[in-house]
């Protein structure tokens, strides 16, 4: 069975972004995401009004937010599935903080609360259990990124079964060379679908700028060893100029 994954910050609706502000990007978005046929779609940076409205435009897909009492200003990583692709068994918000429990917590000096949402889900006419992860570290400190990452695998290991297939995606807001990384790597087996593909390096934020010299990829999919990985790329379309978030879209094709 294959499936094809795409992580995208959307960036937050931010009138100060003028022509690169949501209202006139908004559909771009939508026909580049929808343009990879992908199966799941996890986005960061959202807000609720935003994500309802991305929902709208991608008719073919449901919001994965049954789990999640929306606090307005808050940004949140989401899920957005295949309709009856797979059949949805259970999602959780957890934040990275000293009380992942509690919806809204900040810790670590981090400049906004941060949080993961997973889910578990099973593709229709398969029995094979897939927990998917999705994220968005703290983009100013090293340190309280390696602690939210250590509350993320913390957290992780009491709801995931070790035989299930996980894959980890989001905005890391930093290289995959770093710290985060080498956690994340002495505590699950993963494997990095970018690397596979491409020998060097490249940006994936570039603040509607376009190509970024010597910059992070800091937007990751990471999928458990034993999943095949047939495809990763780097989605740089732009129109008249215009990008449809202010980070390329990343995607993967995978085999289960």
């Amino acid at each position: 069975m294959e499936l094809t994954l795409v992580t995208c910050n959307i960036r937050f609706d931010n009138p100060a972004d003028g022509t690169n502000s949501w209202s006139h990007r908004r559909l771009f978005l939508r026909d580049i995401l929808l343009s990879h046929s992908p199966d799941i779609i996890a986005t960061q940076e959202g807000r609720f009004h935003q994500l309802e409205d991305l929902n709208s435009l991608l008719w073919d897909f449901e919001l994965v937010d049954d789990h999640r009492a929306w606090i307005g200003e808050r940004m949140y990583p989401t899920f957005f599935v295949k309709k009856n692709r797979f059949e949805k068994m259970k999602s959780e918000d957890i934040w990275l903080s000293e009380t992942p429990d509690i919806a809204g917590s900040q810790s670590f000096d981090s400049a906004f609360p941060r949080l993961m949402t997973w889910m578990k889900i099973q593709p229709v006419n398969s029995q094979n259990d897939l927990w998917l992860v999705n994220t968005h570290l703290d983009h100013v400190k090293e340190e309280t990124r390696f602690e939210q990452i250590k509350v993320l695998s913390k957290e992780l290991k009491k709801v995931w079964k070790p035989n299930n297939s996980l894959i980890i995606m989001g905005d890391f807001n930093e290289g995959p060379n770093e710290k985060v990384r080498k956690h994340l790597e002495s505590e699950f087996k993963l494997q990095d679908t970018w690397k596979i593909f491409h020998p060097h390096e490249e940006s994936s934020h570039h603040a509607f700028q376009g190509e970024v010299p010597n910059g992070n990829r800091i937007d990751w999919i990471l999928v458990d060893k034993n999943i095949g990985v047939l495809k990763s790329d780097m989605d740089k379309s732009s129109r008249d100029g215009k990008f449809p978030t202010d980070h390329y879209p990343v995607m993967a094709r995978i085999s289960l």
